[in-house]
């Protein structure tokens, strides 16, 4: 078990929350959400006493161990990828340490030997002699091969680091697990190794993400931060989020007898409770929500901007046809005659493991970057609007927000234009910052206006979702489920992926694998496309 009391967390005049009083129980995974800049990190944190609380402390049971996925990728870059994760561990380590060094001495006498036996029995406790073997199999079924294990981490890619990261968090069988974005870098099949690995992990988990699907997959209870305080709710983020919408709904509307109200939750919590699967995390999620009552759901402070895409036309049959396309950066070749054909209306989602093909191929097909081979021809009446992963060259003026947006209208209108951004969460004097102060996620709401006062016919997105809190995403997502244009979309959220995309166009080393009129999940459970996954990764 472990506890928060009374914590408080001021900085200079901000309160992040105040006087926090929550148990987290074992058996349970906690999902830590909030809105960005709320504290999520900063109370994970606090709970791994990597930092002090203004007021408070926090209670951990005795003898138990935290782990907690660590986000400085060079803090290990002088040992091998083994020993790194065996690190997490930091009491098997020490011993581990002791031991060698008491071995190596050449003057090895009684007493060192009687040390060395006492370390032996702490050793052999810890289940130190299968620790190599352990930590072996974590770095594999992370996608770090057998041939990387003894690599120093210094030689290893970021995105592997955080995988070997990943591995040192849950190395051990840790008491309280603490993860901070963990599904970052991982690629479609990592993280269904995760969510499984988390369904039946039997102590404390409490993770931050912004996955929606994770959150929904692994999370017995929500702990929510809001009004300053932090909330523990019974249920995955969809029923945290629904049940906090409905409890908005009648908050409004105040001539709703009591009766009725707890009727609608009854019914509501009954759905929810009905729909769990076998898995262990359900099953106490089910248990959870059958004891909630009427007074445990609470409506949320929290905001969703309006997203909504329009066409200003609607595109002909011709959308894109590209042949033979072949693009190579700095001699490693992303595609090789690459040919397929978009047609009206596909919603087409972009996978593969490596981020910098799917960037490249829109860059190509926008002509920013010219292919090495290979043509393409976009239809007379299509009318692109582009969502770029890396934003940070438009914001580079002294522009405030409206004026910013307005370079994009046709309505050059104040009132327009503010009516526009208050849509998108940007009131009052909100709208007057200068963009170049803004953060990641206000200048993916003013990219995201942009993109739906363009009123293309065809959207590209190349990861929208980054930066982004998970109210904005669920706006997001229902904004390009709605709309009757056509998508061509990268992204690592499962939930975007699976409901908006109905075609899945995989780009490997090998070829590509394109399959239309399938939704992700089928596209991952498919045996057929399984196997020639694997035969084109090999």
């Amino acid at each position: 078990m472990i506890s928060a009391n009374n914590v408080s967390l001021q900085y200079g005049g901000r309160k992040l929350f105040s006087k926090v009083n929550i148990v987290f129980s074992p058996g349970n995974c906690y999902g830590l959400i909030g809105a960005n800049g709320s504290g999520k990190s900063t109370f994970l944190k606090i709970l791994s006493r990597e930092l002090e609380p203004s007021s408070g402390d926090v209670s951990v049971a005795r003898g138990k161990r935290i782990s907690s996925l660590k986000q400085d990728q060079f803090a290990f870059d002088e040992y091998s990828v083994l020993m790194s994760v065996i690190m997490g561990h930091k009491k098997l380590y020490e011993i581990m340490v002791k031991k060698d060094e008491i071995y190596a001495k050449e003057d090895f006498s009684d007493a060192d030997g009687m040390i060395a036996s006492e370390l032996e029995a702490e050793f052999a406790d810890l289940d130190g002699w299968n620790a190599e073997s352990d930590a072996a199999k974590l770095l594999s079924d992370l996608g770090i091969t057998e041939n990387m294990h003894q690599t120093c981490m210094k030689q290893l890619e970021s995105g592997e680091k955080v995988r070997v990261l990943l591995a040192q968090a849950l190395f051990g069988n840790p008491d309280i697990l603490l993860l901070d974005e963990p599904t970052n870098h991982l690629d479609m099949e990592t993280s269904m190794w995760l969510e499984e690995f988390l369904c039946n992990f039997e102590n404390i988990a409490i993770v931050v993400s912004h996955d929606r699907h994770f959150l929904n997959k692994v999370c017995t209870h929500i702990a929510d931060i809001d009004f300053g305080k932090i909330q523990i709710y019974a249920g995955n983020y969809e029923f945290w989020l629904e049940s906090s919408q409905l409890a908005l709904k009648q908050r409004s509307e105040s001539n709703k007898k009591i009766g009725e109200k707890r009727k609608e939750l009854q019914d509501f919590i009954a759905r929810f409770s009905a729909n769990a699967s076998k898995s262990r995390q359900a099953t106490s999620r089910k248990k959870s929500l059958e004891k909630l009552t009427f007074d445990d759901i609470k409506p949320s402070s929290r905001k969703h901007p309006y997203i909504s895409f329009e066409q200003q036309r609607e595109a002909g049959n011709d959308i894109l046809e590209i042949e033979h396309l072949t693009k190579s950066i700095d001699g490693q070749l992303m595609f090789k005659d690459l040919s397929f054909r978009v047609d009206k209306g596909d919603k087409i989602a972009f996978a593969g493991l490596n981020n910098l093909v799917k960037t490249t191929l829109f860059e190509v097909l926008l002509e920013t970057t010219p292919p090495d081979s290979g043509t393409f021809k976009w239809g007379v009446s299509t009318k692109r609007a582009y969502y770029p992963k890396e934003n940070s060259s438009y914001f580079n003026t002294g522009l405030n927000i409206i004026d910013w947006l307005r370079q994009y209208s046709d309505n050059t209108d104040e009132n327009f234009v503010r009516g526009f951004l208050g849509r998108m969460l940007f009131s009052g004097d909100e709208s007057l910052k200068p963009v170049s102060v803004l953060s990641g996620g206000e200048k993916v709401r003013c990219m995201l206006s942009r993109m739906m006062l363009a009123q293309g016919n065809v959207l590209l997105f190349d990861e929208p979702t980054n930066h982004l809190d998970l109210e904005s995403i669920s706006s997001l997502n229902r904004g390009l489920a709605a709309y009757r244009g056509t998508i061509l979309f990268a992204s690592h959220d499962h939930q975007l992926m699976q409901t908006v995309a109905n075609r899945i166009i995989e780009i490997t080393p090998k070829g590509c694998i394109d399959k239309p009129q399938i939704t992700l999940d089928e596209y991952l459970a498919d045996e057929k496309i399984k196997h020639q996954r694997r035969v084109l990764y090999s």
